[in-house]
Parts: structure tokens; sequence; C-alpha cells
């Protein structure tokens, strides 16, 4: 910047001197995180899990860090429920239900998701009302099929009703292989979701309703003289796994889907079609997802490489009311890599040959790209983190000058 001020003073002669200085400038160069201390652990490859179908994914990032037929479409018998239990969190934070609504409990509720069925229930007495906070615990915690239907009917007017709203909530989510048919689980045809859609709609509710998502870690909950008990078996096993829930038809077979955080790093595993009899199914569903877990936290690592507010580059504006503009990300910039691989990491930056004001606070300028040997593990945008508009007249016909010399 000073070579303009020295252009302005000393007139051609100063351009000219101030050309050959800019000509002669290095690139600048991307700034690099404060690295942490390197951890290297050995890349063991994914442990081997029970179930015709499995993922593990990182929350922070979305990564899929291992999986197994993850994106097949199967019978997910009572994860269906995490979307049931995500429909009714959104609902209430959009201000259509409220927690201290009045559920009746229709006899169809009670008739289609009570005792009489083979799947479980929370113990609602037909024609009741219940508080909807009451009845979304029995859904979460016993994964009652007759809480399911109740909330439906309260929330969309009835079953099949509330199942439009939850495939229209599964396309925002990118949910693409899944469909549902009604709000418990039980198997109907063309109801489906993989292991991988699963993961998704457990880090989208974990991201966007934490309030809701701690129902998911409660061990008991009683209600009409029954305590009932959370089927999740890693509560009692795991302190850092605070949910998320089980399934289990015949069809389905025995499912369970889970998350636990340490140190900072939270993970998303999903074990799906446990084959078997109650107590291996059981067992194999909850081995299946601690094995993963563990050898996701022993394996990777998530690194918030640009929070929102850091400059990532700083380059020169033309014709503006300011010489620089300060580049960020939008959204933090996080990474999950092989533990120890962070100073691997290489970063690069896309601009304009010449960034011309105006410019608009938030506005795409160019991107950063992160790779780590020959995988590229971010592409996202740089954005203005503040509004440049244009200069006087002087000032634009000066850069003019400067611009045509540039680029020439």
């Amino acid at each position: 910047m000073r070579c303009r001020s020295v252009a302005v003073n000393l007139g051609l002669i100063g351009m000219l001197w101030c050309a050959a200085a800019w000509s002669q400038a290095p690139s600048p160069s991307l700034p690099q995180p404060t690295l942490p201390p390197p951890a290297p652990a050995p890349m063991t490859p994914a442990p081997s899990v029970a179930g015709e179908a499995w993922v593990l994914l990182d929350h922070a990032t979305g990564r899929v860090l291992a999986g197994h037929n993850e994106r097949e479409p199967r019978p997910p018998a009572s994860l269906t429920k995490i979307m049931t239990g995500y429909v009714v969190a959104a609902e209430i934070a959009a201000g259509r239900v409220h927690e201290d609504d009045q559920v009746r409990i229709s006899e169809n509720a009670w008739r289609e998701g009570g005792a009489g069925t083979d799947g479980s229930f929370s113990a609602l007495v037909v024609n009741s009302e219940v508080r909807l906070g009451d009845v979304l615990r029995g859904l979460v915690v016993q994964s009652g099929n007759d809480a399911a239907i109740a909330l439906a009917e309260h929330v969309a007017g009835s079953e099949a009703a509330f199942a439009d709203l939850m495939n229209r909530y599964a396309a925002q989510l990118g949910m693409t292989e899944s469909h549902f048919v009604n709000a418990h689980g039980l198997t109907a045809e063309g109801h489906v979701m993989s292991a991988r859609d699963v993961a998704l709609l457990g880090r989208a509710m974990i991201a966007q309703f934490p309030e809701h998502y701690r129902l998911y870690s409660v061990k008991e909950y009683t209600y009409n003289g029954i305590k009932q008990y959370n089927r999740n078996g890693l509560l009692w096993k795991d302190d850092s796994v605070d949910g998320i829930k089980t399934g289990h038809t015949s069809a389905a077979g025995y499912c369970l889907a889970a998350s636990a955080e340490r140190e900072g790093q939270r993970l998303i595993s999903v074990v799906m079609g446990i084959q078997g009899g109650r107590s291996d199914g059981f067992r194999l569903r909850e081995e299946g997802n601690q094995s993963l877990l563990n050898w996701g936290f022993r394996t990777f690592e998530t690194h918030t490489v640009y929070a929102v507010d850091a400059v990532v580059h700083a380059p020169t504006v033309w014709q503006g009311t300011a010489d620089q503009v300060n580049l960020g990300v939008a959204q933090p910039l996080q990474v999950t890599i092989p533990r120890g691989r962070y100073a691997d990491l290489q970063a690069k930056m896309q601009l304009p040959a010449q960034l011309v004001a105006p410019i608009e606070q938030g506005a795409e300028v160019g991107r950063v790209t992160l790779k780590l040997g020959d995988e590229l593990v971010a592409d996202v945008p740089l954005v203005a983190q503040q509004a440049v508009p244009a200069g006087g007249f002087f000032k634009r016909t000066m850069d003019g000058f400067w611009m045509w010399w540039e680029s020439d």
C-alpha cells in the first residue's frame, strides 16, 4: 500500500518505480494454524463388525470413516423413531406444537402400538390426554410404538400425514436412501433407511436440537407407575456414550445407533441387520458399535483449522475505499484425518488475479483447499469479512492504471 501513496506524491516516476517493486513481490502465503503436538498412531483397518450394514461417521465434519453396505436401504425397525423425535423437535422449535400440549391417546395409537402388539409400548391409557413432553420421553426412552403414533396424530392429524412430513425432513437432510411409511418402524413395504442416513440424521439432531438429544441419554423413566428402561446397553457400559437408539424386528434384525464424545471429538456409529437370538443380538449390536467407536477415536482426530473469525488471507483490493480485504470462512473449517498427520496437511488458495471493489461483506471471492497427500479433505469458499465500497473517481482512475499495468 506504501507504493500507492508514493505514486500519488511522485507522479509517473513514482508509478513506474512502484510497478517494478510490485512485479517482484512474492505471492502471499496461506497462514497455517498452530500445530498441536503430533500423536502418531498406526493406521489399523476397521474392525470386523457383525451386521449386514454398518457405518462410522465423524460428527463435526460428516466424514464417513468406515462402512459396509452403508448406503443400502434396509428395514430400520425402531431406528425410525429417531426421525419421529427429530420431526417433533423441529415442530416444537417452529412453534407449531409445544411440550405442554395435551396429546390425546387415540384408540388407534393404543391398539396399533400398545400392549397387544409385538413391539414396545409406553403404557399410555386409551382416550387419555398426556402432556406432549411425557409422550416424547416414552418415545425416546421406552421406544413406545403407542407414543410414536400418538405424537404423529397430534403433530400432523394422522400417521400417514406425519410420514409425509418425515419424508420432507429427510429430503432436507440429504437422506437419499430413506423412505418412511409410519412413525414407529414396524415392518411395512417401502419403509427403509440406510445406515448412512441414520448417522446423518443423528448428526443433524445432535447439532440442531441438543436439548432434545439429551433425552437419548436418559437410562430410565417412570410413567403411570411403570418404570421403563432405555434399551441402549452402551449407556451403562461406556460413560462417553450418550445416545442414540436401538431397534429390532424379524425383518430388520438387531440394530443400534450410538454416539459418543471423547476429548471434544464426537463420533456416530450405526449397526443394522444382526440376525440371531435375543441375547446374541443384544450383545453383538453393542459390541459392534463399541468396537467401531473405540477404533475411530484411536485412529482419527478432528481439527478446526480455521474459525469463522480467523483471517485466512488479506489480498489487495483495487478501486475501493480500502486497499485490502480480510478473507475468512463462513463456517468453521474442520477436518478429520488420521492421528499424527496434521502437519502433513497442504493448504492452497484460489483467488482472482485482481479483486475489484465494490465487494459485499460475506461475498465469495475465492476458495481454500486442504489436501493430505493426494486426498482432498476440504474445499470451501473464502468470503469477505467486511464490505469494501467503491472508491472515488480519482482512486478508481489511479487504480485503473495500475490494474492495466499489472495485467500486461
